[in-house]
Protein backbone atom coordinates (compact mmCIF):
# COMPACT_ATOMS: atom_id res chain seq x y z
CA UNK A 1 0.00 0.00 0.00
CA UNK A 2 0.94 3.70 -0.95
CA UNK A 3 2.52 5.96 1.77
CA UNK A 4 0.03 8.99 0.24
CA UNK A 5 -3.50 8.03 -0.36
CA UNK A 6 -6.07 9.49 -2.95
CA UNK A 7 -9.52 9.47 -2.34
CA UNK A 8 -12.93 10.70 -4.97
CA UNK A 9 -14.74 13.31 -3.80
CA UNK A 10 -17.66 15.18 -5.72
CA UNK A 11 -18.37 18.80 -5.50
CA UNK A 12 -22.69 18.40 -4.45
CA UNK A 13 -24.61 21.25 -5.62
CA UNK A 14 -26.00 21.39 -1.90
CA UNK A 15 -22.74 21.64 -0.50
CA UNK A 16 -22.23 24.87 -2.86
CA UNK A 17 -22.55 27.99 -1.85
CA UNK A 18 -24.45 30.39 -3.49
CA UNK A 19 -21.83 30.78 -6.02
CA UNK A 20 -21.82 27.89 -6.93
CA UNK A 21 -18.76 26.61 -5.58
CA UNK A 22 -18.01 23.86 -2.75
CA UNK A 23 -18.42 25.18 1.02
CA UNK A 24 -14.96 25.94 2.87
CA UNK A 25 -16.81 23.64 5.70
CA UNK A 26 -17.46 20.80 3.61
CA UNK A 27 -13.60 20.94 1.64
CA UNK A 28 -12.49 20.75 5.38
CA UNK A 29 -15.12 17.64 6.49
CA UNK A 30 -13.58 15.89 3.01
CA UNK A 31 -9.87 16.70 3.83
CA UNK A 32 -11.10 14.91 7.49
CA UNK A 33 -12.62 12.10 5.85
CA UNK A 34 -9.59 11.46 3.71
CA UNK A 35 -7.50 11.71 6.57
CA UNK A 36 -9.67 8.56 8.21
CA UNK A 37 -9.69 6.47 5.22
CA UNK A 38 -6.42 6.70 4.73
CA UNK A 39 -5.27 6.01 8.38
CA UNK A 40 -7.59 3.24 8.57
CA UNK A 41 -6.81 1.40 5.96
CA UNK A 42 -3.24 1.79 6.85
CA UNK A 43 -4.00 0.25 10.86
CA UNK A 44 -4.11 3.65 12.64
CA UNK A 45 -7.50 4.96 12.18
CA UNK A 46 -10.31 6.47 14.87
CA UNK A 47 -12.10 2.77 14.87
CA UNK A 48 -9.34 0.37 16.12
CA UNK A 49 -8.30 3.43 18.41
CA UNK A 50 -11.43 3.87 20.07
CA UNK A 51 -11.48 0.32 20.99
CA UNK A 52 -8.42 1.43 22.99
CA UNK A 53 -9.49 4.48 24.74
CA UNK A 54 -7.82 6.49 22.08
CA UNK A 55 -8.48 8.98 19.34
CA UNK A 56 -7.21 11.57 17.01
CA UNK A 57 -8.35 15.52 17.91
CA UNK A 58 -7.60 18.22 14.64
CA UNK A 59 -4.98 20.85 16.76
CA UNK A 60 -4.72 23.12 13.92
CA UNK A 61 -5.56 23.05 10.17
CA UNK A 62 -4.42 25.13 7.25
CA UNK A 63 -6.19 25.50 3.80
CA UNK A 64 -4.70 27.68 1.15
CA UNK A 65 -6.80 27.54 -1.95
CA UNK A 66 -6.30 28.83 -5.68
CA UNK A 67 -10.09 28.02 -6.91
CA UNK A 68 -13.12 26.10 -5.34
CA UNK A 69 -14.14 22.84 -7.22
CA UNK A 70 -17.35 24.26 -8.78
CA UNK A 71 -20.81 21.66 -8.25
CA UNK A 72 -20.56 19.05 -9.79
CA UNK A 73 -16.64 18.97 -10.05
CA UNK A 74 -15.56 15.46 -9.19
CA UNK A 75 -12.25 15.87 -7.52
CA UNK A 76 -9.25 13.87 -5.48
CA UNK A 77 -7.91 14.45 -2.35
CA UNK A 78 -4.57 13.21 -1.74
CA UNK A 79 -3.75 13.21 1.80
CA UNK A 80 -0.30 11.82 3.75
CA UNK A 81 1.70 11.75 6.82
CA UNK A 82 4.65 14.78 7.12
CA UNK A 83 6.13 13.49 9.95
CA UNK A 84 5.31 12.26 13.33
CA UNK A 85 6.46 12.70 16.93
CA UNK A 86 5.49 11.79 20.45
CA UNK A 87 2.30 14.14 21.29
CA UNK A 88 1.63 15.05 17.51
CA UNK A 89 1.66 14.07 13.81
CA UNK A 90 1.50 16.57 10.91
CA UNK A 91 -0.68 15.58 7.61
CA UNK A 92 -0.84 17.40 4.76
CA UNK A 93 -3.63 17.09 1.89
CA UNK A 94 -3.73 18.21 -2.17
CA UNK A 95 -6.97 18.93 -3.81
CA UNK A 96 -6.15 17.73 -7.41
CA UNK A 97 -9.09 17.82 -10.15
CA UNK A 98 -9.35 14.90 -12.50
CA UNK A 99 -7.36 16.69 -15.41
CA UNK A 100 -4.73 17.44 -12.81
CA UNK A 101 -5.49 20.79 -12.04
CA UNK A 102 -4.27 21.70 -8.48
CA UNK A 103 -7.19 23.02 -6.66
CA UNK A 104 -5.25 23.86 -3.20
CA UNK A 105 -3.56 22.47 -0.65
CA UNK A 106 -4.13 21.54 3.31
CA UNK A 107 -1.19 21.31 6.20
CA UNK A 108 -2.83 19.80 9.43
CA UNK A 109 -1.32 18.68 13.12
CA UNK A 110 -3.45 16.08 15.15
CA UNK A 111 -2.80 15.18 18.95
CA UNK A 112 -4.13 11.86 20.15
CA UNK A 113 -6.20 11.69 23.59
CA UNK A 114 -7.09 9.54 26.00
CA UNK A 115 -10.80 9.84 26.00
CA UNK A 116 -11.80 8.58 29.54
CA UNK A 117 -8.98 11.22 30.91
CA UNK A 118 -9.36 13.49 27.60
CA UNK A 119 -5.39 14.17 27.84
CA UNK A 120 -3.06 14.00 25.24
CA UNK A 121 -1.44 10.78 24.40
CA UNK A 122 1.69 9.18 23.51
CA UNK A 123 1.34 8.34 19.62
CA UNK A 124 4.19 5.71 19.50
CA UNK A 125 2.97 3.65 22.07
CA UNK A 126 0.41 2.38 19.54
CA UNK A 127 1.35 -0.74 17.92
CA UNK A 128 4.68 0.33 18.85
CA UNK A 129 5.10 3.34 16.63
CA UNK A 130 3.47 1.67 13.75
CA UNK A 131 2.56 4.97 12.35
CA UNK A 132 6.24 5.45 11.62
CA UNK A 133 6.14 3.23 8.48
CA UNK A 134 3.62 5.25 6.89
CA UNK A 135 5.66 9.22 7.06
CA UNK A 136 6.30 10.46 3.79
CA UNK A 137 8.56 13.48 4.25
CA UNK A 138 9.54 14.08 0.96
CA UNK A 139 6.36 14.47 -0.73
CA UNK A 140 5.66 18.70 -1.11
CA UNK A 141 2.73 20.52 0.27
CA UNK A 142 4.30 24.13 -0.91
CA UNK A 143 1.96 26.21 1.31
CA UNK A 144 3.02 28.04 4.54
CA UNK A 145 2.02 25.69 7.69
CA UNK A 146 -0.16 27.83 10.19
CA UNK A 147 1.18 30.45 11.99
CA UNK A 148 0.86 31.81 15.19
CA UNK A 149 -2.25 34.34 15.64
CA UNK A 150 -1.55 36.99 18.22
CA UNK A 151 -4.25 39.32 19.19
CA UNK A 152 -4.41 42.67 20.72
CA UNK A 153 -6.87 44.64 22.71
CA UNK A 154 -7.79 46.06 19.32
CA UNK A 155 -10.10 42.86 18.76
CA UNK A 156 -13.68 43.78 18.26
CA UNK A 157 -16.44 41.34 20.11
CA UNK A 158 -18.68 40.44 16.89
CA UNK A 159 -21.46 38.11 18.02
CA UNK A 160 -22.43 34.78 20.33
CA UNK A 161 -23.45 31.53 19.28
CA UNK A 162 -25.23 28.74 20.95
CA UNK A 163 -23.92 25.10 20.50
CA UNK A 164 -26.40 21.81 20.12
CA UNK A 165 -26.68 18.19 19.31
CA UNK A 166 -25.96 18.99 14.81
CA UNK A 167 -22.48 20.86 16.39
CA UNK A 168 -20.83 17.60 18.77
CA UNK A 169 -19.29 15.03 16.59
CA UNK A 170 -17.98 11.45 17.46
CA UNK A 171 -15.74 12.54 20.44
CA UNK A 172 -18.25 14.30 22.11
CA UNK A 173 -16.99 18.41 21.50
CA UNK A 174 -18.51 20.53 19.16
CA UNK A 175 -17.00 19.50 15.65
CA UNK A 176 -13.97 21.30 14.08
CA UNK A 177 -15.61 22.21 10.84
CA UNK A 178 -18.40 23.84 13.16
CA UNK A 179 -15.99 26.34 14.31
CA UNK A 180 -14.74 26.68 10.47
CA UNK A 181 -18.82 27.73 9.76
CA UNK A 182 -19.50 30.31 12.56
CA UNK A 183 -16.07 32.31 11.80
CA UNK A 184 -16.96 32.53 7.98
CA UNK A 185 -20.63 33.52 9.17
CA UNK A 186 -18.78 36.62 10.74
CA UNK A 187 -18.92 38.14 7.13
CA UNK A 188 -22.18 38.73 5.28
CA UNK A 189 -22.87 37.72 1.92
CA UNK A 190 -22.91 40.88 0.47
CA UNK A 191 -18.98 40.62 1.33
CA UNK A 192 -18.92 37.17 -0.40
CA UNK A 193 -20.05 38.19 -3.58
CA UNK A 194 -17.04 40.38 -4.20
CA UNK A 195 -14.62 38.39 -1.97
CA UNK A 196 -12.81 35.03 -1.97
CA UNK A 197 -11.13 33.08 0.61
CA UNK A 198 -7.41 32.74 -0.27
CA UNK A 199 -6.29 30.92 3.49
CA UNK A 200 -8.10 29.88 6.18
CA UNK A 201 -6.30 28.80 9.33
CA UNK A 202 -7.68 27.57 12.60
CA UNK A 203 -5.82 26.19 15.67
CA UNK A 204 -7.59 23.98 18.69
CA UNK A 205 -7.01 25.40 22.01
CA UNK A 206 -9.37 24.11 24.44
CA UNK A 207 -12.87 21.64 23.98
CA UNK A 208 -16.40 22.90 24.26
CA UNK A 209 -19.24 21.10 24.42
CA UNK A 210 -23.33 21.32 23.87
CA UNK A 211 -24.91 24.10 25.65
CA UNK A 212 -21.46 26.43 25.40
CA UNK A 213 -21.94 29.40 23.81
CA UNK A 214 -19.07 30.83 21.54
CA UNK A 215 -18.59 34.24 21.65
CA UNK A 216 -16.26 35.85 18.85
CA UNK A 217 -13.62 38.54 18.51
CA UNK A 218 -12.27 39.80 14.98
CA UNK A 219 -9.24 42.11 14.42
CA UNK A 220 -8.25 43.23 11.06
CA UNK A 221 -4.32 43.60 10.85
CA UNK A 222 -3.88 44.14 7.05
CA UNK A 223 -5.69 43.86 3.86
CA UNK A 224 -8.46 41.46 3.50
CA UNK A 225 -6.47 39.66 6.49
CA UNK A 226 -8.55 39.25 9.94
CA UNK A 227 -8.04 37.41 13.01
CA UNK A 228 -10.46 35.83 15.06
CA UNK A 229 -10.36 34.77 18.66
CA UNK A 230 -13.20 32.10 20.25
CA UNK A 231 -14.00 32.22 23.59
CA UNK A 232 -16.81 29.72 25.46
CA UNK A 233 -19.12 30.46 28.21
CA UNK A 234 -16.94 30.12 31.20
CA UNK A 235 -14.03 32.78 29.43
CA UNK A 236 -11.41 30.14 28.75
CA UNK A 237 -10.23 30.87 24.75
CA UNK A 238 -10.58 27.67 22.69
CA UNK A 239 -9.53 28.53 18.93
CA UNK A 240 -7.80 31.22 17.08
CA UNK A 241 -8.34 31.57 13.50
CA UNK A 242 -6.60 33.68 10.22
CA UNK A 243 -8.63 34.51 7.41
CA UNK A 244 -6.88 36.05 4.14
CA UNK A 245 -9.38 37.19 0.99
CA UNK A 246 -8.82 38.10 -2.39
Amino acid sequence: MEKVGRYHFMAEPFHCDFSGHLFMGHLGNHMLNAADFHSTHRGFGMKKLMAKHRSWVLSRLAIEMNEMPSQYTEFDIETWVESAMRYFTSRNFAVVGQDGTIYGYGRSIWAMIDTESRQPTDILSVDNGAIMEWVEPEKECPIAKGGRVKMGDEAQYVRTVDTYYNDVDINGHINSVKYIEHVLDLWPLEWYQSHQILRFEIAYVAETHAGDQLSFYQESVGANDYYIRIVRTDGTECCRSRILFR
